[in-house]
Parts: structure tokens; sequence; C-alpha cells
């Protein structure tokens, strides 16, 4: 089942092995791909075919026994990067095998995973002169703890946003929790801009989570940079109008798409409500699971997508319901459909909702005290994360937002006065079982911040004016 750069792979290696002056060999050739029923595609295959016809003649002699070759083979001769060369390594040192050839371009990701070598093959014909022993490629040598050393961007910064105190304090607890958020607010209050510094404060990845990331955008042919590991948690914004395939995935072969992309980091939908409902509603499943199984004709792939769902949103149409000076010009009827446009089932999966106002003057001007950096910030996160590894060592689960049920009955312990206020509470907002559980995980984490063991009365408040903006 070869797609058709599999196809061409036989008359581009012909021409390859000729360039090189090396000697084809004669006669019929038939090249099996196993296992058969299993879809081929791309061009990663062409060296592994190449070193195998080169076996007939050239390379005759020479021991292959316990290498894998990866790459794509050019008219010249010359290999040139391919996708998904980190998961094939990962499968090759599942599969016991030690020495894996690359394209020189492609060297930095692979020598990413430990306990193989990996060679950087520039042509074919220093391939040759290694397999015959003439001249041989030196393994890429790597400082892997150097590789992985905090490369964190601080070219925004949360002291950036003037004013919006409120609206920082909820995305700190956000972050340190890894909660789903909505900010909801007039134009041009700041909702991007604290988007787009929410990754500053949030905690550094692991180098598993980095491996895990780096991996999926190796496949869908994405990796940027000469580290050939992502360090930094990714922050995908796609336009409203992005298709629901592009968002969750898809293609003749099954590719990764944002919200997959958007794995250990941030996944940011701006203007929410212009996003179509088909879109919106492809995220239920995803953000509540972690992973998305995308299944087509070609076969079906699982993708992780552990992501915090960052969305914002205007109140009206026009945007300026509820604005101090500015008149709104909606109906009542034109902002229930505004705000309709956003389902319940996917609001219910929100765990924090924000009102962002305009600042005042004084705020703009920077009058007032200077806002904290998101170093600052980014400390009390990383306290209240380390907590969270702590209480949930052992498992699968690394922040309090991914709790499970039973996880949440065990580690929300309540006082007397907080049980009373979410009793209270429970049925006079039509909460929902799922709702109940978010307003305790995000009532957990502000109890880690403040470093209480057992949630008080003031963790719960704050928990449930987070859950009743919208």
């Amino acid at each position: 089942l070869p797609d058709a750069a599999v196809k061409e792979s036989y008359p581009r290696i012909k021409a390859a092995v000729g360039a090189s002056g090396l000697e084809f060999p004669k006669g019929n050739i038939t090249i099996n791909l196993a296992p058969a029923d299993r879809i081929k595609q791309g061009t990663a295959f062409d060296l592994a075919i190449l070193v195998s016809m080169l076996k007939c003649t050239t390379l005759v002699s020479a021991n292959t026994d316990g290498m894998c070759f990866v790459g794509e083979v050019s008219l010249s001769g010359v290999l040139k990067s391919t996708k998904g060369v980190l998961s094939m390594c990962i499968a090759a040192k599942q599969a016991g095998i030690k020495d894996v050839f690359v394209p020189t371009a492609n060297v930095c990701e692979a020598s990413v995973v430990d306990g193989i070598n990996v060679y950087p093959v520039k042509d074919i014909n220093s391939l040759v002169m290694h397999l015959l022993g003439m001249e041989k490629i030196q393994p890429f040598c790597v400082d892997r703890e150097k590789l992985f050393e905090n490369s964190l961007e601080t070219v925004c910064d949360m002291c950036d946003v003037k004013g919006q105190e409120n609206a920082k304090l909820s995305l700190e607890i956000a972050a340190a929790g890894m909660h789903n958020v909505l900010m909801i607010g007039p134009p041009g209050t700041g909702k991007s801009m604290l988007a787009k510094r929410l990754p500053t404060i949030l905690p550094s990845m692991t180098f598993e989570e980095a491996l895990e990331t780096t991996k999926l955008y190796s496949v869908a042919g994405k990796l940027r940079g000469k580290s050939g590991l992502i360090k930094n948690r990714p922050f995908r914004s796609p336009h409203h109008t992005v298709s629901p395939v592009a968002l969750s995935g898809g293609g003749t072969v099954p590719k990764p798409g944002e919200v997959s992309l958007a794995h250990n980091g941030i996944l940011f939908l701006d203007e929410l409500p212009e996003f179509s409902r088909t879109t919106m509603e492809t995220l239920r499943q995803p953000i509540e699971d972690g992973e998305i199984t995308v299944s087509r004709v070609a076969g079906s792939l699982t993708y992780p997508c552990s992501i915090m769902l960052v969305a914002a949103m205007n109140p009206c149409p026009c945007g300026y319901s509820g604005h101090k000076t500015k008149i709104c010009t909606c109906s009542l009827a034109a902002k229930e459909r505004y705000q309709n446009r956003i389902s319940g089932p996917l609001l219910d999966r929100i765990d924090i909702q924000i009102d962002v106002p305009a600042a005042t003057y004084d705020e703009i001007s920077g009058k007032k005290e200077t806002p904290e950096s998101s170093a600052e910030i980014r400390k009390r996160v990383e306290k209240a994360r380390e907590k969270q590894r702590e209480r949930f060592k052992g498992t699968d689960v690394t922040c309090n937002a991914a709790m499970s049920a039973v996880q949440t009955r065990k580690y929300c312990v309540l006082s007397e006065e907080a049980q009373q206020l979410i009793k209270a509470h429970y049925e006079n907002l039509g909460l929902s079982g799922r709702a109940y559980d978010k307003i305790l995980r995000v009532a957990r984490t502000i109890a880690d911040i403040e470093g209480y063991d057992i949630i008080q009365c003031s963790h719960m408040m704050e928990a449930l004016c987070y859950k009743n903006i919208h």
C-alpha cells in the first residue's frame, strides 16, 4: 500500500546510484515493504531501499545487521531531511537496533534519543565508504543536559499588561493547575495580550514532555531549529476560520491537528463565538480525555492532546455590553444569540471564566505600582506544581486539572464551612457533576498556591466565582 512518493523511489534511487558512480543491480528487482497491510507514506524509505539494492552489488560484503537507515535520496545522491525521524529512532531503539543512519539535517532531532548511535549521512558515497570500512562516519555526540537547557523566551512579559490584576491572578491559578480558561471582555482590554504571555508563567517542560511534543512536530513536519528538541511549551492560536479537520487532525493518512500540536502547552482560541459550531464541538472529547483518535479509510491513529484551552470573547456582538462609558447597541436577543453560539457542554468543560473589564487611565498610563513580572508569578506557579507532583507521585497525573473523579474525592478535602458553601450553591447554580468536580479542582489549586492542605471556605468561594461569570 505505497503512496506516490514511495512508488517513485525506484527511479529516484536508480538516478542517484548512477550519479554516484556506483553499480546498479541488473535484472528484475522486487522490493518488499512489510507488513503488507500497512500504509506506506513519504520518502523516508529511500535510504533503506537503496542499501538493500546495493547489497546485491557494491555492498555485498558489508555487514548491515542491527542497523536502521532513514532518509530521502535526491537524484544527485545527496540525502535530504525527512519527517518523523524522532519517532523512527525511538521505534528503532525499542526494536533493539543500536546504529541509526539519518540525513545530516535530521541528526539533532535523532540524537535526542538516548541509547543509540546516530550517524549523520551527507550522501550515498560517504555511507558506502563507511559500510565498507574505508572511511568511517563518526557518531553524532550531544550533551543532552545542555540540549535541554531552559531557553524560555522573554520577549513577552506579564508586566507589559497594565492593570487587569484580577485577570492576572486568575491566570496564575489556571497556570498552577493547568485549568481551561475563558476570558470575557470588551475589545482592547488585553485579553490577547494576557493569553500570549501565559506561557511565560507556566512551569518548564520535563524532558519526557518535551520528547512527546517534539515527536508530534516531527511527524507533522513542523520541527524547526537546530537543537532538534522543543523545550518551550507550545502556544497554538488558529484563526477562527480553521476547519474541524485542521483543528482535530486528519487527512488521507491522519496527521496531528492544532489540538495535538498544542500538546503540553496552550491552545488559544481568540473570538471564540466566531468559530463554527462544528469546530468548537470537536474540542469536547479531546480536552476531557487528553487524546484524540482520528479515523480515516487509510487507518486510525491516536494522538495525545493534553492541553490548556484558553479562549477569549466579547460579551456581545458590538463588544461593549457592560462597558463603563461606551454604550452597547445590541438588542437583548442579539446578545443571547451571540453567547449561545458556545454550547453548554463546551462551556461546562471550562474551569475558569474571567471578566476582563476596560482598564482605568491610571493603570494604562503606569501611574500605579509596577506590575509583577512573569518570573515572579512563575515562582509561585512552580511552587504549587511541586506540591501537585508530590501529591500525584507514581501516577500519570501531573496537575490538578487532570485528576480523575476518584482522585478528586481523595485529594479535595473540604473544611466544614467549604462543604456548606458548595452544598448551598450546587442546586442554585444548576451545576452538573462535571462542573462540580471542576470547581473542587480549581479550589484545590487555590489552596495549593496559598499553602493549605484542606480547602477553606475562601478558596471555595473564589472557585465558585470563576464558574459563574458567563
